[in-house]
């Protein structure tokens, strides 16, 4: 009996290259190579020219342009603190608002929605991301703002006991426009940013690892919080920080309904001011070489602050990857 063996078919072999096929390669090559190296190009040119441009106001104030909050175009006297801290706050309270409702509408839509709501308010959601931030900044100015004063600020002022805590963090003009009332529609804005995302973060995650732990016995509660999350962890961090960046460069928005107040916030329902809103308000109005050069450095402190953000963003995207 003679032992067969399986010969394998032949393998056909591979054309050659044209040389119009290597040429466009080549090209191809040099073409996305000349669009990282534009994109590079242009973001050190624009570091460049707030530099340059902000340089007579860093010449005549020093490191106390950053330490002072005074903001005089009078007596030609800046100082960002002011603007750098409202920036932040608002920010701050923005995330601090939006966060939890994000994931919940996101977990809501992926775990728990009806079919029949899904599509809905899926779409409600998208929309809201759509809206022009000047809209948001109208609506807060005529609407939102009236209602704010009249149903939260007068009564929480009127309820405040005199000299404690909670009187200091909560005095002000009750108006409705303040660094509360921004960061509430600043919350608004940013809110179907990251819960889109979030939503899509969980649709990556696949069936089979949910199902696993229901057929274990875990509740709903249990898998978003010890399965889901835990999955698009790193992808949630960039969610976040997607929405961060969105508050701290958003302009018309808060330029309607924070108060445009130079000086630290001394309260939630004080008026403020950010750096975008300072450099909206002032830069048509500009007209001295030190006032223009002080609205350009704010714009390389606001261009400082986002960088910061997003490299603490890689940062610890870099660390979950790790884990």
């Amino acid at each position: 009996m003679t032992a067969t063996t399986d010969i394998p078919p032949a393998v056909a072999a591979a054309p050659p290259r044209s040389a119009f096929g290597a040429a466009f390669d080549r090209g191809f090559e040099i073409l996305c190579f000349a669009s990282a190296t534009f994109l590079l190009t242009a973001l050190g040119g624009i570091v460049v020219s707030l530099a340059i441009g902000g340089w007579p106001a860093f010449q005549a104030f020093g490191f106390a342009f950053f330490t002072s909050a005074e903001w005089d175009p009078v007596q030609e006297i800046y100082g960002s603190a002011g603007a750098v801290a409202g920036t932040l706050i608002s920010a701050s309270l923005a995330l601090l608002f939006a966060l939890p409702l994000s994931f919940g509408i996101a977990i809501f839509l992926v775990e728990l929605c009806p079919p029949v709501l899904r599509r809905p308010i899926g779409t409600a959601v998208e929309l809201l991301a759509g809206i022009p931030s000047i809209v948001y900044g109208m609506w807060g100015l005529f609407v939102f703002a009236p209602w704010f004063a009249k149903h939260v600020q007068m009564p929480i002022m009127m309820s405040a006991k005199p000299g404690t805590l909670w009187e200091k963090i909560t005095t002000g003009v009750p108006n409705g426009a303040g660094i509360l009332s921004a960061s509430i529609i600043l919350a608004i804005m940013i809110l179907p940013f990251i819960a889109a995302t979030m939503r899509e973060l969980l649709l990556t995650i696949p069936a089979q690892v949910r199902e696993s732990a229901y057929g274990l016995g875990s509740t709903t509660f249990e898998v978003i919080r010890k399965v889901s999350l835990p999955y698009i962890r790193t992808g949630a961090i960039g969610a976040v920080m997607l929405g961060l960046g969105r508050a701290l460069g958003e302009t018309m928005a808060v330029t309607f309904i924070i108060g445009n107040a130079h000086g630290f916030p001394t309260s939630l329902f004080a008026s403020g001011s950010t750096i975008a809103s300072t450099i909206a308000n002032e830069f048509a109005e500009a007209t001295g070489v030190l006032h223009t050069s002080s609205l350009i450095a704010l714009g390389l402190v606001l261009f400082i602050i986002t960088f910061a953000v997003l490299a603490i963003a890689r940062l610890l995207i870099g660390r979950q990857a790790n884990l």
